[in-house]
């Protein structure tokens, strides 16, 4: 056999089966966090995805409900811990998510990937309770962490990322890279809103006790930013402010 046609048709002259047709084919690995298609007319760069043979989590952001969707999340620690209020297991989550942002139509991407042996593949990913719970955890990120760790983080998630993607857990670097992510989560807790529509997703309030912008004396608010001169900036209170709060 030399083809996925010529596999499809061995397994209908044997009476094999399939939950899928020649024209929806495609190349498709799935677990809890995702699915990704390859294949047919994502083979070439210039075709548009067929995404409505395409699509398996959910659907496009076109074709999503006209009314958006309310949704909130807690966190304690960094790890999720509910969705609308009820308490569940982080698998389960990921599971609910998944249900809410593939009827909205979130977490659908189109990319040209960059293989560790060197080619390139283009694919299309449908990350739905991923893309959520991502940005929900960055929104409530953006309200505790400062300016200084959240540069780092970011250099570091991607830093894990890439090792995590090259099969390389079980190394000292790995090891390394995942204790400074976890240490910064130590007071990444409190409640995220936001707005499910049409494939995006919406802020619609964040809260938390170690809110920087609540617990700190210099809110950077217009007329606190006005009482600061060049020279208090540069003496750094609301740094000071910031080391004492997370000792």
């Amino acid at each position: 056999m030399q083809s996925r046609e010529d596999e499809i048709a061995y397994c209908q002259a044997h009476g094999i089966h399939l939950p899928f047709s020649a024209d929806t084919s495609y190349s498709r690995d799935r677990n809890i966090w995702h699915i990704s298609h390859e294949g047919l007319e994502l083979e070439d760069p210039a075709c548009e995805p067929n995404y409505d043979h395409l699509l398996v989590l959910g659907v496009s952001p076109e074709k999503a409900p006209d009314e958006g969707e309310y949704v909130t999340m807690t966190f304690e620690k960094g790890v999720p811990t509910s969705v609308n209020g009820e308490k569940m297991k982080v698998s389960d989550i990921i599971r609910e998510l998944n249900r809410l942002g593939g009827k909205h139509g979130v977490g659908i991407i189109d990319i040209v990937e960059n293989r560790v042996v060197g080619m390139k593949s283009r694919g299309v990913y449908e990350t739905p309770g991923g893309t959520i719970l991502m940005e929900a955890h960055k929104q409530l990120e953006e309200l505790v962490l400062d300016r200084a760790t959240m540069e780092v983080k970011k250099e570091m998630g991607d830093k894990l990322a890439q090792v995590v993607y090259e099969g390389k857990w079980f190394t000292p670097l790995c090891d390394a890279v995942r204790a400074f992510v976890t240490s910064t989560q130590e007071y990444v807790t409190g409640e995220v809103k936001f707005k499910l529509y049409k494939g995006n997703i919406i802020k619609a309030g964040t809260t938390s006790p170690y809110s920087f912008s609540t617990a700190s004396p210099w809110q950077a608010s217009p007329p606190a930013i006005s009482t600061i001169t060049t020279m208090q900036t540069a003496s750094s209170p609301c740094s000071a402010c910031r080391l004492k709060f997370a000792q």
